[in-house]
């Protein structure tokens, strides 16, 4: 199991920001990855330079949109493409990082709970 189960106390605070930076680092990767798609994909698909493609990718990763204007067919296709898996990856990354954080919340009041119960 990736968390702890309700039954168990919730983690120290020190081993929830590890989990955090752990998620942290998930959602880096999955950033440097989706970048090296986008670069890659702007320079070989639109034939645009290495640093246009790094900024087309960039913008869209960061939800801004495209910068200039795609001159050929299989650049513009790329170009929906990588803005729809842009998207996707933004909620992914904004869903990794908001994993922990509500589930040591949601957590908190089961834990909670149960605690009561057995105290009564």
């Amino acid at each position: 199991m990736i968390y702890e189960h309700r039954t168990e106390a919730p983690v120290p605070t020190r081993q929830f920001v590890r989990r955090l930076l752990r998620h942290g680092g998930y959602i880096a990767a999955l950033v440097v990855v989706s970048e090296l798609i986008g670069v890659s994909g702007y320079h070989w698909f639109a034939g645009e330079r290495w640093l246009d493609a790094f900024v087309n990718s960039s913008m869209l990763l960061g939800g801004m949109g495209p910068v200039g204007e795609l001159h050929s067919s299989s650049g513009k296709v790329f170009a929906a493409l990588f803005a729809l898996y842009a998207g996707l990856v933004f909620l992914v990354a904004i869903a990794l990082f908001l994993t922990p954080v509500v589930h040591r919340m949601v957590h908190h009041f089961h834990w909670d709970a149960d605690q009561a119960k057995r105290t009564r």
